[in-house]
């Protein structure tokens, strides 16, 4: 049987800095095919900050065509004014899969770790090392946001062909 190929676009949702890492699957093999971060600046209103996120990540999806996405979900330990800071970043992440059509998928915290590095409770940088290694980059993909992304995506290419596409309705 024919091996066909998939983008996705692993979404890490911050109103400082949202990463985002596109990965091609084909069968078994994972390739990176561009990773970032979209910063806002703070001295900049609510409004235009989320903008900046919309517009920024309407242009990675134009210019990578993923044909699936994964977000990551709100955790819901941190102080309340981060949460609700991290969840408008999100709606407008998802705000621009939707607008372009994408369909996505959202993984908690600890089942990306733990489909990333083996366990729920895995730190940052053991987190950038495996992507490294899963994606055989030559070094750990900098900023930290953009190799979470990265990460993102993994778990979605891990996790999604066992279970199927989980999508979200909008």
């Amino acid at each position: 049987p024919q091996v066909t190929s998939k983008v996705i676009i692993g979404i890490d949702p911050g109103l400082k800095n949202t990463g985002w890492g596109v990965v091609e699957v084909s069968g078994s093999n994972k390739r990176c095919l561009a990773y970032g971060c979209i910063a806002t600046r703070s001295d900049h209103s609510l409004p235009s900050r989320l903008g900046d996120i919309h517009r920024g990540l309407l242009e990675v999806i134009e210019r990578y065509s993923p044909t699936e996405s994964a977000v990551e979900s709100v955790f819901f330990g941190m102080n309340p004014k981060s949460a609700l800071a991290t969840g408008q970043a999100r709606g407008v992440c998802i705000l621009a899969l939707a607008d372009a059509g994408v369909d996505f998928s959202e993984y908690a915290p600890t089942q990306v770790k733990s489909a990333v590095v083996g366990q729920g409770r895995a730190e940052k940088h053991q987190i950038a090392f495996m992507v490294r290694v899963m994606l055989d980059l030559p070094a750990v993909p900098t900023p930290e946001h953009a190799a979470d992304a990265l990460a993102i995506a993994l778990c979605h290419a891990n996790l999604a062909p066992a279970c199927g596409l989980r999508r979200v309705a909008l």
